[in-house]
């Protein structure tokens, strides 16, 4: 056995001999002649040593170099840009093994060659520099080679639905059906210049996601409606609060399609919620009350709107809180609230509250019913369920006492919500709508409207310098903020 090979015998990697061998004569020639053979076999099998990445969530961007194996799941278009001599080229990748996903940048010719060669489920050894990037963690490829017989156990060719979506994944082609939409609004960059972002929710037969859209794709939100198709273009997914979320830069676009995508929530029965989750939950509405409006602390009005939501388990009442108070919903109509927070209610009874994480959605007619009767004039729910006869009783009256059309059991009802919320929600100390100026961020924020100091808790991203209104409970003297305006 020669030198090299016993070098090579004694390593513990994923390269082939082959490879090895190619790496030695490498480091030969860049040595110009300083080094043998057997000293560079060694200086390669130091550097492999530190480099190999088991698996790819083994890798570190702290890592000078890594090597790993991996399954091509995308492959995105290439790019040319100008360097000061000549123009460049960048193929990005996203590449998969059991363990998680990473990008790979592709430069120059490797970038071309990429766009010819390279094929969804194809197996890749690769070795690169890795780095955190904007979009996570990525790996600058130095090289790049098939690997046929490496078994990597990766599904390809889902990737383009929200529960495939996974972090630091980039260059996303995504179908789906607009849930809701947030106003444009706008901020101030470090420099100086204006920014605007917007939001919405997209939902197709896997799930749902809120997408995020910065500056000039920001304007797109205008001009979609809910129940809309819609394709994202070239998004790239980013975390927050824990939560996957999809972007759309100025490389990316949202455009309607004639394509009609489904959306199925995946909701939470009634009957199962439970005080402090935050849950979705569809169904049918029952009742709607009047829009009330209410002082805050610091004299302006807020708003509040209450349903009453009944799928196949129950029946519980929903909170809509600010702009949502004015969402068009009545009885007969379902929806999905999402992301709602189940508190305690009227006589030991649950409610859900939608604040502005919340979002609320109409349904396609049939989608959340299933055997509920929507269209019984009396508000019979035709289910028998045994939580929702028990809630109605609690309100003082059968399901008809929730309809819009009996006028005396809902005014029985009305009287009682009104009372509720007026105590507990729109005049009480335990109740509260704060607006100031950010003088600490992190855990807990502090705001401070110029009389007054208020410690804030909130999983919201804040800013220094920046006014906010925050809203929710007083609880020993802390606002737990359900809204952050």
């Amino acid at each position: 056995m020669s030198v090299i090979e016993d070098i090579y015998a004694d390593l513990d990697t994923d390269v082939t001999e082959e490879e090895f061998r190619e790496a030695v004569t490498e480091k030969v020639e860049q040595m110009g002649g300083l080094a043998d053979e057997e000293t560079a076999a060694k200086l390669v099998a130091h550097d492999l040593g530190e480099s190999e990445a088991n698996t790819i969530a083994d890798i570190d961007p702290e890592m000078s170099e890594v090597a790993f194996v991996g399954k091509v799941t995308s492959v995105g278009e290439l790019r040319t840009f100008e360097r000061d001599d000549s123009e460049g080229h960048v193929l990005n990748i996203e590449c998969a093994d059991e363990t998680g996903r990473v990008r790979v940048a592709l430069w120059d010719e490797k970038a071309t060659a990429g766009v010819e060669e390279l094929e969804m489920g194809q197996a890749l050894r690769i070795k690169g520099h890795p780095k955190e990037g904007y979009s996570g963690l990525e790996v600058s490829a130095s090289r790049i080679k098939g690997d046929p017989d490496a078994n990597i156990d990766v599904t390809v060719g889902d990737a383009g639905t929200i529960e495939n979506l996974s972090l630091g994944q980039s260059d996303i082609t995504l179908t789906g059906r607009v849930l809701a939409t947030e106003p444009v609004r706008t901020f101030s960059r470090d420099d100086g210049s204006e920014g605007r972002v917007s939001n919405l929710v997209l939902g197709d037969e896997t799930g749902r996601v809120r997408v995020t859209l910065w500056d000039e794709q920001a304007d797109s939100v205008e001009s979609l409606e809910e129940g809309q198709s819609v394709e994202v273009i070239d998004g790239y997914v980013r975390e927050r609060d824990g939560t996957l979320e999809l972007h759309v830069g100025s490389r990316g676009a949202i455009k309607p399609i004639d394509e009609n995508v489904s959306f199925v929530p995946d909701a939470t029965d009634i009957e199962t919620v439970e005080i402090g989750q935050t849950v979705d939950i569809a169904g049918v509405i029952r009742s709607t009350d009047p829009k009330r409006t209410f002082e805050r602390n610091d004299g302006s009005d807020g708003q509040v709107r209450n349903v009453r939501v009944q799928d196949q388990t129950g029946d519980i009442r929903v909170a809509l809180w600010g702009a949502k108070a004015d969402i068009d919903l009545g009885p007969g109509d379902e929806a999905l609230f999402a992301d709602v927070e189940i508190q305690d209610g009227w006589k030991d009874s649950l409610e859900a509250s939608a604040g502005w994480q919340s979002t609320v959605s109409l349904l396609d007619e049939g989608t959340a019913s299933g055997g509920i009767t929507t269209g019984d004039s009396n508000g019979s729910s035709g289910t028998g369920a045994p939580n929702a006869d028990a809630s109605a009783q609690e309100t003082g009256g059968t399901l008809s006492s929730f309809t819009e059309d009996d006028g005396g059991n809902r005014e029985e009802s009305k009287t009682e919500t009104e009372t509720k919320t007026e105590t507990e929600r729109g005049g009480s100390e335990e109740y509260r709508e704060f607006t100031g100026t950010v003088v600490q961020t992190g855990d807990p924020v502090m705001l401070d409207n110029g009389d007054s100091t208020l410690t804030v808790v909130t999983d919201a991203d804040v800013r220094l310098g920046e006014e906010v209104t925050a809203r929710g409970q007083m609880r020993d003297g802390t606002l737990e903020a359900e809204d952050i305006l």
